[in-house]
């Protein structure tokens, strides 16, 4: 794939130099507005040997200077020669910016990421004007998505784990229990999920090895009253049965329990998914409340389209994501350089995020 950028002062006179110059077969990357009109980039599988039917159509040098100031200051050299100097030293910039902007295109392809979505992330990251790839997506994210971690600390408002089935709420769960006892917290955990065959058993196992009494909930009112027992606990997390998004009455008994109390609906959202069915899930767990969404089995996928689709679509905050099925391992705060690294190279940030414990390390449920 080859990109070029076109300028011009209109978006008409932009679309008909892409047309003109790379032919109705070009796809859109992106445009903005400029000072002085309009800037689209554009991409074609082969361009090598098509003219360009514009080989001197240059903006004038002044606005040039007024944009890319670091011109030559030798004085000396004849004014054609500095000329010269600075159109060569101008189409190098831009022949670096399209080449980032190509590599970011290849990744937001490989991810499926959404027309809409990618145009964002493409437009955002070549306003950064930084110098590579992993810096410009980088600051991209951090410029459109909001990053807000879990509380490593005592919250007044109980989290709750929501989302569709087999979205990894309870793993979750046990994770955000386990890490809340290492770090020394009084923590309650508690399960509304009472009809699922073996939901309370399997959150129970994780429970009993970190010594915290299992509390149960079916209805509101009783986990209205399992709240009111554990309000001088540092941190409350409630496990929730899987819940289909498509389903009115699903939904409605959810928001039922959201409003027993104190309490921040969280989603847990299954990396891999499709884009369009993430953003869908998204937006419709939205409607309850929630704010930020918990990114699950990173492991096992390799597209994470829906991830960016959801968060754009339902208006949600990254927080945690979980990388392993272990329960004492794999569960971090996401941030823009997080994000990036899994984008560029979803393996390698799996390495350099999975590190084995030290043979002296105290694990869950060890006797000292």
């Amino acid at each position: 794939m080859r990109l070029k950028t076109f300028q011009a002062r209109t978006m008409t006179e932009a679309m008909k130099q892409v047309r003109d110059t790379l032919g109705d077969e070009a796809v859109i990357i992106s445009t903005s507005e400029e000072n002085n009109g309009v800037r689209v980039t554009a991409a074609i599988e082969h361009m090598d040997d098509l003219p360009d039917p514009y080989p001197h159509d240059y903006e004038p040098l002044a606005s040039r200077q007024a944009e890319r100031p670091q011109f030559s200051n030798d004085l000396s050299a004849p004014k054609e020669e500095i000329s010269k100097k600075e159109y060569l030293q101008y189409d190098a910039e831009e022949d670096f910016e399209g080449q980032i902007t190509e590599e970011l295109t290849d990744i937001m392809l490989r991810h499926v990421v959404p027309t809409e979505v990618m145009d964002n992330i493409l437009a955002t990251a070549a306003m950064t004007g930084l110098g590579n790839t992993n810096s410009a997506l980088m600051a991209a994210l951090d410029h459109l998505y909001k990053f807000v971690p879990l509380p490593a600390k005592s919250k007044r408002k109980a989290l709750m784990l929501v989302g569709p089935p087999g979205a990894g709420k309870t793993l979750m769960v046990a994770k955000m229990a386990t890490r809340a006892v290492m770090d020394g917290l009084n923590v309650a955990v508690v399960t509304t999920d009472t009809v699922r065959a073996g939901g309370v058993e399997q959150l129970q196992a994780f429970t009993k090895i970190l010594d915290i009494p299992l509390q149960k909930a079916k209805t509101r009112d009783d986990l209205n009253k399992v709240l009111n027992q554990t309000h001088d606990h540092d941190i409350v997390i409630i496990d929730t049965a899987g819940t289909n998004p498509h389903d009115p009455d699903d939904m409605a008994r959810v928001s039922r329990l959201v409003d027993a109390g104190s309490i921040e609906p969280i989603l847990a959202m299954t990396a891999g998914v499709d884009a369009e069915e993430s953003s869908e899930i998204a937006q419709s767990f939205a409607l309850l409340g929630v704010q930020r969404m918990v990114a699950t089995r990173l492991d096992i996928a390799r597209r994470l389209g829906g991830l960016l689709s959801a968060a754009q679509k339902g208006g949600l905050a990254f927080c945690d994501i979980s990388f392993t099925p272990k329960v004492t391992d794999g569960l971090s705060s996401m941030t823009p350089n997080l994000l990036s690294e899994f984008l560029i190279n979803p393996d390698r940030a799996l390495r350099s995020s999975t590190t084995p414990e030290p043979e002296n390390k105290k694990t869950v449920g060890q006797k000292s």
